[in-house]
């Protein structure tokens, strides 16, 4: 058997899937992605399919190993998600041609469901307590909102408040019961990270995430000991040298997305180290459905998981939803907030072909805003 023909396809609202064909006629997907630089992944897909046309794609770990080390520049998020996709497309034929789900393929489940969370609030987060309200009403245990919108250097006191309030107002909606995480984006200094999270312990996150960007792991061990609410990163980390460094910084949950961080071969592999550590994984996935059932595949055969990302329903599915590129969206369905194992071979995602052609041939150019403070001075998103 032999890899024939790759081909990648711009899909709103600002994803990117591949579709791998062998000579044998076996089709697998991925999704490879770096959300608003989709262009450049594309490209990096199309150089590295030089190199796999004409090569067995069932040799998995030997193809990665080559597209991440066969250049003499290595990693990066354009990079790290091209191969995250071709991966994930590589593991999607290996389960189809031994008839077997991916993660039997991996050692054998450890669960039989998925507990996930669902999105509130949007960017600049409001009418969370309505939001929640209904997220509870469809079954989910847990959310995440963003803890605020753009934040000054050294946050007012009226800014911190807006944080606090919000939080408050989740926990009441949640009860004792249920969860909700807090999502800092990057967008909070270190400085204002060290304010909140002593004045957030009442309100007890699942986990605050982002309380600092990623290149200012530095700054974690204070976060950690400043109070007793788990810290989590990673979506924007892309291998396991780099998580290896949060983990020794003192985080508690790691976010490695299937579609930025060299996908399924390396996210089984940061989960590893995670684990190592005693901390726990909740993989990064506001992505598409072939995103998202790879990443199941890892998490049902991962004894540390925490809770899965994914994006029905969030702010940014304005074009298209989850469900529009599935032929069966039974995969896809919740019960009681999770998801449930299923024993479909390879990824178990049925793409819609049909709908993925003809999305493609519209295409998008989604770019995430660019944010300013009241002074014009830049302002992280």
């Amino acid at each position: 058997m032999k890899i024939s023909r790759i081909e990648t396809f711009l899909t709103p609202p600002r994803w990117m899937f591949v579709r791998v064909e062998t000579d044998e006629g076996t089709v697998g997907w991925g999704e490879p992605v770096v959300e608003g630089r989709a262009e450049p992944v594309r490209a990096a897909v199309q150089v590295l399919a030089e190199y796999l046309i004409g090569a067995d794609p069932m040799r998995i770990e030997d193809h990665w190993q080559v597209m991440t080390k066969g250049g003499f520049y290595r990693g990066g998020p354009v990079l790290s998600s091209a191969v995250a996709g071709l991966d994930q497309a590589l593991w999607d034929i290996k389960g189809k041609v031994y008839g077997q789900p991916v993660h039997q393929l991996l050692g054998g489940p450890v669960r039989d469901s998925i507990r996930a969370y669902a999105w509130v609030g949007g960017d600049e987060p409001a009418q969370v307590r309505e939001a929640i309200a209904e997220q509870v009403a469809a079954g989910f245990t847990a959310v995440k909102m963003n803890a605020s919108g753009r934040m000054t250097a050294i946050a007012t006191r009226g800014e911190i408040r807006e944080v606090l309030l919000r939080a408050e107002a989740a926990r009441e909606v949640l009860g004792d019961d249920r969860d909700f995480a807090l999502d800092f984006h990057g967008r909070v200094s270190p400085a204002n990270a060290r304010r909140l999270l002593p004045l957030l312990t009442e309100a007890a996150p699942l986990f605050v995430e982002e309380p600092v960007l990623s290149e200012q792991l530095a700054a974690v061990p204070d976060l950690v000991n400043a109070s007793n609410i788990p810290i989590a990163l990673g979506e924007r980390l892309f291998a396991r040298h780099e998580f290896l460094r949060a983990l020794q910084a003192g985080v508690a949950v790691v976010q490695p997305d299937i579609s930025h961080a060299g996908g399924i071969s390396e996210l089984r592999r940061i989960a590893a180290l995670a684990e190592v550590y005693g901390a726990q994984i909740a993989p990064h996935c506001p992505l598409g459905p072939i995103a998202l059932g790879a990443s199941l595949q890892v998490a049902f055969t991962t004894p540390n998981f925490l809770i899965q990302e994914q994006s029905i329903g969030i702010h940014y599915n304005e074009a298209a939803e989850l469900l529009d590129y599935v032929a069966d969206p039974g995969p896809f369905r919740f019960r009681n907030g999770s998801l449930v194992r299923t024993d479909r071979p390879g990824l178990g995602v049925e793409v819609d072909e049909a709908a993925v052609r003809a999305a493609d041939k519209k295409g998008h150019d989604w770019r995430n805003p660019v944010w300013r403070h009241e002074d014009g001075a830049f302002a992280e998103w």
